[in-house]
C-alpha cells in the first residue's frame, strides 16, 4: 500500500476571493493535480490547503475507480482545511483543533490578541486495509510565511519582522503539541501492534524543535543505534521516515531557491518496520520540478498543480 501526504495550494472552486479566476484556469488545475495522484496511485492520501470541499470532490471525480473523500469541520481564516482522498470508506475518528489541556493560548500579533486553537483542524481516519485496521492523522502546521499588520506579506523594520516570526513559531510548536497530543490518543500506547500514522505539512524540517516534538520518546530515530533495538519508548514513539527518502529527493518545497522538506509522514513501531520504500514526487521521478515560492503565496493564485511534491511511503 502507497500512503501519502500532499499540499495541494490553494485548491479553492473558482470565483472567489482566493481562488482561480475562471473555469478554464480551475479546470487545468485539477487535471494537473489528478494526473500526478493517478501516477501515484496511493491507497490513502492526506491533503492540505482544500479551500472547498466541494473542489477536492471535483478533484476526486477526476481519478479513476472508485474514491471517498473527507475534509475537517476546522478551516482556518482563508477557508483551507486538511482532508484525505481514500480508495476504501474512511471512518472519522477524531476532528479538532483543541489545544490539550494545560496549554494555554498563544500570542499572535503586537496588540497582545491570543489564538487558543490551532489554526486548522487535524483529522484522523480509520480505514481497513489488507493487514487490518490503519488510523492516520492529517495535519497543516502555521506557515513559517508570515502576514503583517493589513495583510501585509513583507514587514515595515526588522523588528515587526522578527517579532512576527516568533509569534508564529509560537503557534507551530503550540499546535505540534497539540497534534502529539492526538497522536498519543491514536497510539493509545499499542505503538508496538497498531497501525498509526501523523503526516502532512508541518512547515518546517525534519531537525526543527517542532517537528521533533511530533516523535515522542528520543533516542531511536532511523539510522541511530537504537533504532533495531526494543525498548519502552516504542509503545508511543513515531517516527519520520524522512531518512528513508532518497538524499537528492529529500525535499517537497523551494522556498526563494532553497530545497526543504516540510511534508512528513510519521509512522507506529508496528508500521515503520514494514516501510519497503519512501520518497518525493513520483515515484522513479528523479529530480523534482518544483517552482521556487517567495513570501506572497497571492503571486501563484492562478498557477496550476502545486509548489509542493507529495511525500509518500510505501508498506507492506
Amino acid at each position: 500500500m502507497l500512503l501519502g501526504t500532499w499540499n495541494l495550494e490553494n485548491l479553492y472552486r473558482p470565483g472567489g476571493p482566493s481562488g482561480p479566476k475562471d473555469k478554464a484556469t480551475y479546470e487545468t488545475k485539477l487535471a494537473s493535480l489528478a494526473a500526478v495522484i493517478t501516477e501515484l496511485d496511493p491507497g490513502l492520501l492526506g491533503v492540505q490547503e482544500v479551500g472547498d470541499p466541494a473542489a477536492l470532490d471535483d478533484l476526486a471525480g477526476l481519478l479513476d475507480g472508485e474514491w471517498h473523500t473527507a475534509t475537517s469541520a476546522h478551516p482556518d481564516g482563508r477557508g483551507i482545511r486538511v482532508g484525505f482522498l481514500s480508495r476504501t470508506e474512511p471512518r472519522v475518528v477524531a476532528d479538532t483543533n483543541a489545544f490539550p489541556t494545560h496549554l494555554r493560548p498563544v500570542q499572535s500579533d503586537d496588540s497582545g490578541a491570543e489564538e487558543p486553537t490551532a489554526g486548522r483542524g487535524f483529522l484522523a481516519m480509520e480505514v481497513t486495509t489488507a493487514t487490518g485496521p490503519l488510523t492516520v492523522a492529517v495535519a497543516h502546521l502555521k506557515s513559517k510565511l508570515l502576514t503583517y499588520p493589513g495583510g501585509r506579506f513583507f514587514p515595515h523594520d526588522e523588528g515587526e519582522r522578527a517579532r512576527y516570526g516568533a509569534y508564529a513559531l509560537y503557534r507551530r510548536a503550540a499546535e505540534a503539541a497539540t497534534l502529539r497530543a492526538l497522536a498519543d490518543e491514536l497510539l493509545a500506547g499499542e505503538g508496538r501492534t497498531r497501525d498509526v500514522a501523523v503526516l502532512g505539512d508541518m512547515n518546517d524540517e525534519a531537525p526543527a524543535a517542532t517537528t521533533q516534538i511530533l516523535l515522542g520518546p528520543p533516542g531511536s530515530e532511523i539510522g541511530t543505534p537504537g533504532y533495531d533495538r526494543a525498548d519502552q519508548g516504542d509503545a508511543v514513539r513515531l517516527w519520520d521516515v524522512a531518512p528513508l527518502i532518497p538524499a537528492d529527493q529529500r525535499y517537497s518545497r523551494i522556498n526563494s531557491g532553497r530545497r526543504e522538506l516540510i511534508d512528513h509522514i510519521l509512522l507506529s513501531h508496528h508500521l515503520v518496520h514494514r516501510v519497503t520504500a519512501a520518497g518525493t514526487g513520483l515515484p522513479g521521478e528523479g529530480t523534482l520540478r518544483l517552482p521556487s515560492v517567495g513570501p506572497d503565496p497571492a503571486e501563484r493564485r492562478e498557477a496550476p498543480g502545486s509548489d509542493h511534491a507529495p511525500v509518500w511511503v510505501r508498506v507492506e
